[in-house]
């Protein structure tokens, strides 16, 4: 059975009369890529803070590798990395510095020169921190993240402001910390983000966990029918309907769109063929993590 390294219950966090976190539980196993999904506002970093011991939550029960960070803060950073929403470093700062540094709070970990060169900034180690360009900085952020070899490590929209290069790059670092036999936690408000990256995930909205799985299950669950767009110049395709998968079948002209749920795809593929069918431009249309968003909360994330 695997272990579960962080698990929250029941948390909760009000500034003044403003609640941030009304009530958000969730269970993170070793060794995955766990993601806290929602727009912003919705409580995501807060939530993360609380399990990091920088922020005391209201009411609720957190564990971090068996550590309450309300009461062993200080034991459980040593064992876990972390990027904050709004990581930066004086802007004079050079690379090296800065994992030298970093190295230092942390005895006994590799030497920061070895990390400096697993993520490519062995030619940018006297480069200052204001001189280096977006995802250089990611790297270097990742880098101090990591510099300890941590067992977890929490990652808070680290790919905000990134161009699309930089952010497929950002996106193959995380995996190669997951690679490196870390676990960790990832709060982002992109779908598409989450869907390439998480194993497991939990949504979360105005404080509050809205649904919990895979990407996978999920859509699966939540994201409607599974769409079959393809053409044939065959007058009659009724066959299709006989499908137990198959919900609806329509047509207009020689373009028919077949709706259906579970291996719909197999099925309704394996019956064109034979029925003699075999059609050049079928594909799938299937529900986005964005999809079921908006299915379980009725709002979009720009809202």
């Amino acid at each position: 059975m695997v272990a579960s390294v962080i698990s929250v219950d029941r948390l909760r966090k009000t500034y003044g009369t403003f609640v941030a976190v009304e009530d958000v539980s969730f269970e993170v196993e070793e060794g995955e890529i766990f993601g806290l999904l929602g727009p912003n506002g919705a409580g995501k970093t807060t939530s993360v803070e609380c399990a990091q011991g920088l922020r005391v939550p209201d009411a609720g029960d957190i564990s971090v590798l068996g550590l309450d960070p309300r009461t062993e803060g200080s034991q459980l950073r040593q064992l876990v990395g972390s990027q904050l929403q709004e990581s930066a470093l004086p802007g004079r700062l050079k690379v090296w510095e800065a994992l030298d540094l970093f190295a230092s709070l942390v005895p006994g970990g590799p030497d920061w020169r070895q990390v400096m060169e697993r993520w490519d900034l062995t030619g940018k180690a006297s480069a200052s921190f204001s001189s280096l360009s977006g995802g250089q900085r990611q790297r270097l952020l990742v880098a101090l993240a990591v510099v300890n070899e941590p067992r977890v490590v929490f990652l808070d929209e680290m790919t905000t402001g990134l161009d699309p290069a930089a952010r497929r790059a950002t996106w193959q670092l995380i995996e190669a910390i997951r690679d490196g036999g870390a676990t960790l936690v990832l709060v982002t408000h992109f779908m598409d983000e989450a869907e390439q990256l998480c194993d497991r995930l939990t949504i979360v909205d105005e404080g509050r966990v809205v649904a919990t799985g895979s990407p996978q299950s999920l859509i699966a669950e939540h994201g409607g029918d599974l769409l079959i767009h393809f053409s044939t110049d065959r007058p009659d395709v009724s066959f299709l309907d006989a499908i137990e998968s198959v919900h609806t079948v329509s047509r207009h002209g020689p373009h028919v769109t077949v709706a259906g749920h579970g291996p719909v795809l197999a099925l309704v593929g394996a019956e064109l063929v034979r029925n003699g069918i075999v059609p050049t431009d079928l594909r799938v249309q299937q529900s986005t993590l964005e999809d079921v968003f908006l299915r379980l909360t009725g709002h979009g994330l720009a809202e």
